[in-house]
């Protein structure tokens, strides 16, 4: 290019000064995993300061230990405690949910609190069973061991899952890996725990029917049919009963909402139902008539299962793919509440910090018969509504369960399957959240069919299927976004030296023979061909629309590429590529703004020679002056010959 017009392109495209392999290699691999920069607490501290951050850094207790006052002491006391009497119900429950002996609920709930409170990096989260999971685990597992027929099998393989769990948690949390949560999104999990939650609450109808013999398959059909093809077996004692607990839990529920301050009649009811139904049944003597009871509970704290581990058994392959399966879901999930209660209180928890303290107290309770345990929104919630200020309202929960285990767990013989069938389904109708289903479908269909996709897979095939085809259609928007990019026509906003799309903004004009291209993607193997065969395609496009005009023929093809910000060896081969098709037509290819990534690998394949250094520009404006300044030189150019031939002639 002449120098005519070189001083109006003021700002050379500049490429990043180089640097040593290894100080490029370090920097990626801490933009990756340290991108909280966890390391610069320790700059400029002296050896024994270090240590103590460090300590602190994996141990939070210790940070935050020092500055606890007795007022935090009596608010965390009082929201333990008040979410122990929602832990009780719900241990017991959940842990009938995975086929487990109701015991193990109440470990659950004593154990790994205590480890989740040292290590834990939220204030607000309170741990425990989750519905979902247990769920899950009664689904892999018993698909596998009857826990009815081997029940001390089954009971092993649910411990080595937990185990497996911790260890894969603890080993995100460790590596820093916690990235790999985020490919379950919001819209995936909304429609696998809406699934869910409708599955449970229908299994549940064995306990308020009072049904002895009921489908192991967790899919809507085969349990509506176990349900109607045992009509003959239904206990009208049994289900007049659990239809007056669930409406009292739902009443409660209500109330609870249309008066906050009331929350306190929510948390208490389930506790109250137990305590109401245990008194019930051993009053009249219900038990004898139709209306199933827990029984037995054995008194003790929780007894060590080290060797209940079970590493030599042939189902070993589904214990390590349930444990990796619903620790992905926990971890999801528990980090999911305790952000969500974070933030309210203006504060950030640490993911990998979460997974670390996930993975050990799941290791920790799969060597003292708990099994898998998580955050639990319900109970966070009621935690938060209570007024607890650290990690230690788990202590709180603990030291009132241990009690529990101590002295009461008699009193839970007489508790009748209906109070924690009507628990569960009071638990579970919340997490059925249409509303949110709704707010997808305005905003984004796609996300609402994955949404979608998920509920049904789970409601009509299993919990496995539904996550299964819901991950699968999160990972194939990935795919999309990443195979096939958008590529937007932009065009000149009057009256400023903006550019943007010209279907975004109508009022954006085309400059006459410019053809202004935007790619918005990092360009890659997996989209390379197809931006060559787009751009190309929007090339003839502009052509066959330029023939129907009175417009100039097109002569330059402007591809802004502000939104690439890095690219592979496929991509500077797609751009050479791209460059020789323009040769062909007779256009000229310019780049505008190209990032340091997408300059560095120009430079090195000799790229920016072939385009040439005069056809870079910093911006689309000076490329699309510096073109418009070329297209009037040359019908100046054409005139004055044109103008010399007439001369000639005469």
């Amino acid at each position: 290019m002449g120098n005519d017009f070189d001083f109006q392109c003021q700002h050379r495209v500049e490429s990043p000064p180089s640097k040593p392999f290894f100080k490029n290699l370090g920097m990626a691999v801490k933009e990756t995993l340290f991108p909280d920069d966890p390391f610069r607490q320790f700059k400029d501290q002296p050896f024994s300061r270090k240590c103590v951050l460090g300590f602190q850094y994996f141990v939070p207790i210790l940070e935050w230990a020092p500055r606890y006052t007795f007022e935090f002491f009596k608010a965390d006391l009082i929201a333990g405690i008040t979410i122990a009497s929602l832990a009780v119900p719900q241990g017991i429950s959940y842990a009938k949910l995975a086929n487990l002996p109701p015991i193990m609920g109440l470990y659950t709930s004593f154990v790994p609190p205590l480890i989740y409170a040292m290590l834990g990096s939220s204030r607000d989260l309170a741990v425990g069973t989750t519905a979902i999971p247990s769920l899950l685990i009664a689904s892999m597992l018993g698909n596998e061991v009857q826990p009815a027929e081997n029940p001390k099998l089954y009971v092993e393989l649910v411990l080595t899952a937990t185990l497996f769990t911790g260890i894969f948690q603890a080993s995100l949390g460790l590596l820093r890996l916690g990235f790999i949560v985020d490919f379950l999104s919001h819209a995936t999990i909304v429609g696998y725990i809406g699934g869910a939650a409708t599955v449970v609450c229908l299994q549940q109808m064995k306990g308020i029917l009072g049904l002895v013999h009921f489908t192991h398959e967790t899919d809507i059909v085969e349990v509506m049919k176990s349900i109607f093809s045992q009509t003959h077996q239904w206990k009208w004692q049994s289900g007049v009963l659990g239809c007056c607990f669930l409406l009292f839990l739902f009443i409660t529920k209500y109330l609870s909402k249309k008066k906050p301050a009331f929350f306190w009649m929510s948390v208490t009811a389930p506790l109250t139902s137990v305590i109401f139904g245990s008194a019930l049944v051993y009053l009249t003597h219900a038990d004898k008539h139709g209306v199933q009871v827990i029984g037995q509970l054995k008194k003790g704290l929780n007894p060590l299962s080290f060797s209940e581990l079970s590493f030599d058994s042939p189902y070993l392959i589904t214990a390590i793919k349930t444990g990796v399966i619903t620790g992905i879901l926990s971890l999801a999930e528990g980090i999911a509440v305790g952000r969500s209660f974070a933030t309210l209180k203006d504060y950030h928890i640490d993911g990998n910090k979460e997974m670390l303290a996930f993975g050990l107290m799941n290791i920790a309770g799969s060597c003292t018969s708990c099994y898998l345990t998580s955050g639990v929104f319900s109970r966070t919630a009621v935690s938060f509504n209570a007024g607890c200020k650290t990690a230690m309202t788990n202590i709180g929960m603990a030291i009132v369960v241990m009690i529990t285990l101590l002295f009461f767990t008699p009193l839970f013989h007489y508790t009748p399957l209906l109070v924690l069938s009507s628990i569960i389904i009071a638990a579970m109708i919340g997490f059925v959240d249409y509303e949110f289903a709704i707010h997808l479908w305005k905003i984004d269909k796609f996300d609402f069919t994955v949404c979608l996709s998920a509920f049904i897979g789970v409601v009509f095939g299993s919990v496995t299927i539904g996550l299964v085809i819901s991950v699968g259609m999160s990972l194939l928007r990935i795919l999309l976004f990443v195979a096939r990019p958008r590529t937007v026509v932009m065009g000149n906003i009057p009256n400023s030296l903006s550019y943007r799309s010209i279907d975004q903004y109508p009022t954006a004009i085309n400059v006459p023979g410019i053809f202004i291209l935007r790619i918005d993607s990092p360009i890659y193997f997996a989209n390379a061909s197809y931006l060559r065969e787009r751009i190309s395609r929007w090339i003839d496009e502009e052509e066959d629309r330029l023939k129907s005009s009175i417009d100039i023929e097109l002569q330059y093809v402007i591809l802004d590429m502000s939104a690439v910000a890095t690219t592979d060896t496929s991509g500077v081969s797609m751009l050479e590529e791209v460059k020789k098709n323009m040769d062909r037509r007779c256009l000229q290819l310019v780049l505008a703004n190209p990032g340091s990534e997408v300059m560095k690998k120009l430079n090195r394949s000799k790229l920016t020679d072939i385009v040439g250094q005069e056809w870079i520009f910093l911006t689309v404006a000076e490329a699309v002056y510096a073109c418009t300044f070329m297209l009037h030189s040359y019908k100046q150019k054409a005139k004055a010959t044109e103008n010399e031939g007439s001369d000639n002639n005469v």
